[in-house]
């Protein structure tokens, strides 16, 4: 969502310069409501004027009629006019939402502050425009948005989230990275979360860059962050792979909220193939909400025994999460066949089957991890490359997206 807009006194944009947006919006069906009945129905004046609309139905005005009016137009627009509106709007706007989820909603509001935004994003308003707006801009604005909607179709990228079974040293942030390196050199078109706040430093596994803008950069103007931010915001290090990075000041964490983070993977599928998150270890209410989206959790596991015991606890606690059993599949890292402990054990004691094993190659991956470049690139012939590759291939060919997420789940709920 751009939440921030132009104010009412820059120029308006010349109309003959985007002829492509008549041709767009003609395709799209409007439903426009709201309590003052003048600006409504001038905006409506407006658009059947242009004639870039397939309809454009007019509400009551009432909170009461929305309902009905969106069941009647099955809108690809919903504006409401609303220069006051309230939480209760908000919570209307949300649960339509949910009953037409390919319903996008504009709120023209003149309630342009921090938190009311967030509470906008959260019920999923596209885009807030000031009221007082003249015409010509928020019909230009309309079109505009109805021109991303038409011509960029919705994408649904899968989130894969990795989570280390015991404390630092588990391999989670290395095989994120590396996977997420791999599924780029595929074709895929990925990006890199860092969600370990307090110490994460993902984005050194790929390359020697200090990321400009974090994660608690974006938490603090999440009002702007649409796919374009996003993907300025990131650390590029593969044409198709970008990385996000963790908060440079582990205080700078208190800043991200879960609503951040499920509004920021929200954003995320629509540009991306795949959404890796490197989770660090803590089941806080920020990590419980990424994992609450992920498609896929790959807990991430060496063949020790306090790893195994971790293990079994961390699904426990996934277990408690109500996540369906499809969506855990666990990674067994610098796995040596003939070990002391055997793949068999690790599945016995879990209960569970080990969906990977990834070969033991301690030289290679320290030399990777100290030279902040792939092992794909450092060692492309190595048995843990090959390894990496094999399961970025698995991955690339699964269709999207590949089980519920937590947001699919309440979606189907309602």
């Amino acid at each position: 969502m751009a939440a921030q807009t132009r104010s009412a006194t820059e120029p308006m944009n010349d109309f003959s310069r985007i002829p492509e947006v008549s041709d767009a919006a003609a395709k799209l069906r409007v439903a426009l409501s709201g309590p003052v009945r003048p600006l409504v129905e001038r905006i409506a004046g407006a658009m059947r004027a242009q004639q870039w609309y397939e309809s454009v139905t007019i509400g009551d005005g009432s909170p009461e009629g929305l309902p009905t009016l969106v069941a009647g137009a099955n809108p690809d627009l919903l504006v409401l006019a609303l220069p006051d509106a309230s939480a209760a709007d908000l919570a209307l706007v949300e649960r339509l939402g949910h009953l037409y989820p390919a319903m996008t909603p504009i709120l023209l509001c003149d309630n342009q502050s921090p938190d009311f935004l967030m509470q906008a994003m959260r019920a999923g308003v596209r885009e807030i425009l000031p009221s007082a707006s003249p015409t010509e801009t928020l019909i230009d604005s309309i079109g505009r948005i109805g021109l991303k909607r038409v011509s960029q179709p919705d994408r649904h990228g899968n989130v894969l989230a990795f989570m280390s079974c015991k404390g630092g040293g588990g391999g989670a942030t290395f095989l994120a990275a590396n996977l997420a390196y791999a599924l780029a050199e595929e074709g895929k078109r990925v990006v890199l979360i860092d969600l370990n706040l307090q110490w994460g430093d993902a984005v050194f596994f790929l390359a020697d860059k200090r990321p400009s803008i974090t994660l608690s950069d974006l938490a603090m103007q999440m009002h702007r962050v649409d796919p374009a931010f996003l993907a300025a915001s990131l650390v590029r290090v593969h044409p198709n792979l970008g990385v996000l990075g963790a908060p440079e000041d582990p205080v700078h964490a208190l800043d991200i909220k879960p609503e951040h983070i499920e509004f920021l993977l929200r954003i995320a599928r629509l540009s991306f193939d795949f959404v890796v998150l490197d989770t660090g270890r803590a089941l806080d209410a920020v990590t419980i909400r990424a994992l609450d989206v992920a498609d896929v959790i790959f807990p991430v596991m060496q063949t020790t025994l306090p790893c195994i015991r971790d293990g079994k606890r961390l699904l426990a606690a996934f277990r408690s999460l109500d996540y369906a059993p499809e969506k855990i599949r666990v990674l067994v890292n610098r796995h040596s066949k003939g070990g002391e402990i055997t793949l068999k054990d690790i599945e016995d004691a879990l209960g569970v089957k080990v969906h990977r094993a990834i070969p033991n190659d301690y030289d290679r991956v320290s030399k990777s991890i100290n030279q902040g470049v792939p092992v794909e690139k450092l060692a492309h012939s190595s048995a843990i490359a090959r390894s990496l590759r094999e399961f970025a291939r698995e991955l690339a060919a699964v269709p999207q997206a590949m089980s519920p997420s937590w947001l699919g789940r309440m979606m189907g709920r309602s």
